[in-house]
């Protein structure tokens, strides 16, 4: 014990001071909480500060406890061995940025499970650092089910029911003015899946509240979800011969109006053909001539790295030192072009570049003038953002839940068309002149659109004249 008690203390001495001579960097966080949507995908960012490779480091990602390995890279590579069963297949390691210290981490598919606390844990030799990331997860429910359950009371008991929720949403009636009715009963469970059904009931008499509306709301996403339905007297219980008669009258009336419904599906089906071929000359019309578009610097992040003349723009070697201004986005690589459009269509085009060692991740797309500038904001029309992007190895539409776009080959030309009249977004391969994808009419709001690209390492957009 005399004899190894010196070696020890001379080896704590060392390993300390070899530990202090190696602290050559931090590894940096958002520093606030992230949210997700339940089915969406998330990337929990990570870098290090200051900025240098990581290529040859040890980064793990874990929960909790150190050996919870959500996602493990060493030796140059991925190591799947120690990953959690519930994340095989659903992380990725977004490496076209380790060469600059960006070790971010994808999560795909986000379930209620995945909330909670992350460990980004970035090993150099001897030498260690970590952050904490907290994710939230939230679920936006279906669209409420109103639903006539049975004569209860002199009245009619009124069902709704949804599902898909996360946190515990809140549930109201109301009536036509918006004002809060009180429910007769109220139940929430939880799903096999981790995410909250709930069923309220209301009972509504004759010739009183029949504007009903089912209201959802979930606090964590301050968003909410609306059913309204309107219940006619006849449908209230009552001892009279003409009831019987009624009720026939109704069934033959309902079942002429289907009729007349099936009949004018079929005439509007062989109008919207006609539509589409219309609408897909008028967009040919308007690339002869397009919008000429320009980035606009205000609004850029501070990683990213604009052309002179605001027609390109790439990820920066080094984030720049640029004013916190009110329209400047702080979270993600976003930009926005300058001026924007209220009426009118509008195209312009779109090219991708890879830079040498590039993997490629980027977007392209339109946002509102009001989108979120200062934290993570989600990339969906919830959000304020219609676009497509290449993800690594995915192409998909930017929807909400994302849709996937099985393409041949990703296409490196885009032209993104705007038409504000109907509300509506187009993207077209510029290269095979085919449709990509279309957001439906009506989807985009009636207030300024402007330009909007997204570019991570490895990838340049430039906006072709």
């Amino acid at each position: 014990m005399s004899t190894s008690l010196p070696h020890l203390i001379i080896f704590f001495i060392t390993y300390h001071i070899h530990k202090l001579e190696s602290a050559e960097f931090r590894v940096m966080g958002p520093g606030h909480p992230v949210t997700a949507i339940v089915g969406e995908n998330i990337v929990l960012l990570c870098h290090l500060s200051p900025r240098m490779s990581a290529e040859n480091m040890e980064v793990r990602w874990f929960r909790s406890e150190f050996t919870s390995v959500v996602h493990l890279y060493q030796h140059g590579k991925d190591q799947n061995g120690e990953q959690m069963p519930d994340y095989h297949g659903r992380t990725e390691l977004l490496k076209d940025g380790i060469l600059d210290g960006n070790v971010s981490l994808q999560i795909l598919n986000i379930r209620r499970s995945d909330e909670g606390q992350y460990s980004c844990f970035v090993q150099d030799g001897l030498f260690y650092e970590e952050a904490l990331l907290e994710l939230m997860v939230a679920g936006l429910g279906s669209n409420p089910l109103i639903s006539v359950a049975s004569h209860q009371d002199g009245g009619i008991r009124m069902v709704c029911q949804s599902a898909g929720w996360y946190p515990e949403p809140k549930v109201l009636w109301r009536d036509l003015s918006g004002q809060e009715l009180p429910s007769l009963s109220e139940a929430k469970s939880l799903g096999d899946s981790g995410l909250f059904e709930t069923e309220n009931s209301i009972i509504i008499k004759e010739r009183s509240n029949q504007n009903l509306s089912c209201w959802i709301r979930n606090t964590v996403l301050n968003q909410e979800k609306e059913s309204t339905v309107y219940i006619a007297d006849s449908f209230f219980p009552r001892v009279n011969p003409w009831m019987v008669a009624l009720s026939v009258i109704l069934l033959v009336l309902f079942g002429f109006i289907g009729l007349t419904v099936y009949l004018f599906k079929i005439k509007g089906k062989h109008l919207g053909e006609i539509n589409d071929l219309q609408s897909e000359l008028d967009w040919r019309r308007n690339i002869v001539c397009p919008a000429n578009v320009t980035l606009d610097p205000d609004t850029a992040h501070p990683d990213l790295v604009l052309s002179e003349d605001g027609k390109s723009v790439r990820w920066g070697d080094t984030r720049q030192d640029l004013p916190d201004k009110p329209e400047r986005f702080d979270t993600a690589p976003w930009v926005l072009g300058c001026g924007g459009f209220t009426a009118g269509r509008h195209c312009w085009e779109v090219e991708a570049e890879a830079e040498v060692g590039g993997g490629g991740y980027w977007a392209v797309g339109v946002a509102r003038e009001s989108v979120g500038r200062k934290g993570w904001i989600s990339l969906s029309p919830e959000g304020g953002i219609w676009a497509v992007e290449w993800c690594g190895d995915q192409f998909q539409a930017l929807t909400s839940p994302a849709t996937p776009l099985p393409l041949s080959r990703v296409p490196s030309r885009i032209w993104v068309c705007l038409d504000c009249g109907r509300g509506q977004v187009t993207f077209i391969d510029a290269g095979a002149e085919a449709p990509i994808f279309t957001f439906p009419p009506g989807s985009v709001p009636g207030e300024r659109i402007r330009p909007w690209l997204w570019v991570w390492p490895g990838s340049r957009l430039r906006l072709r004249p």
